[in-house]
């Protein structure tokens, strides 16, 4: 069960959303070598850990997607609270977010909501997307999170300059 204290923890790292540390995780020497392979060699082989910041709010290389993808996740007293996995093109203007996941205990407490607001500011101009379609119970969520986003979250296919993961 979690506490009042432990909800209102959460809407507080809601309002941080802009305070966010990165990590790179770029590996170009991997990125060149599935480029000049056509995908046969560079990619990752089994899973690799991604560095914890001592930031409210992370950036990181997706841990499950590849290079190609980035992480945004809250950080609440060591746990990540809330995560999305996303990518962008910028010759396209398109952003692709999957998998937004909120802990149960800390749902309705603004997370995914400032998550991807900060997303679209920092990455403004962009039509956003899922390259899924929305599960029967998300469908409210990305409705009210899609309200007046261009894009609207909803399902579209990548461009040819982007990696599924």
């Amino acid at each position: 069960m979690t506490s009042d204290d432990d909800r209102e923890a959460a809407k507080r790292l809601a309002g941080q959303a802009n305070e966010v540390g990165r990590v790179s995780g770029q590996r170009h020497w991997r990125k060149m070598l599935r480029r000049v392979s056509r995908g046969r060699l560079g990619r990752r082989s089994g899973w690799t850990s991604v560095p914890e910041l001592d930031t409210p709010w992370q950036d990181t290389i997706s841990a499950e997607r590849g290079d190609d993808w980035r992480q945004r996740a809250a950080n609440l007293d060591g746990d990540f609270a809330f995560s999305v996995d996303y990518q962008v093109c910028q010759r396209c203007r398109l952003g692709w977010v999957e998998q937004p996941y909120t802990l149960p205990e800390y749902q309705r407490c603004g997370l995914a909501s400032a998550g991807l607001a900060a997303l679209r500011i920092e990455l403004p101009g962009l039509s956003w997307h899922t390259l899924g379609g929305h599960l029967r119970d998300s469908k409210g969520f990305w409705a009210a999170i899609g309200a007046d986003v261009p894009g609207g979250y909803q399902q579209r296919g990548p461009c040819a300059h982007v990696t599924t993961g």
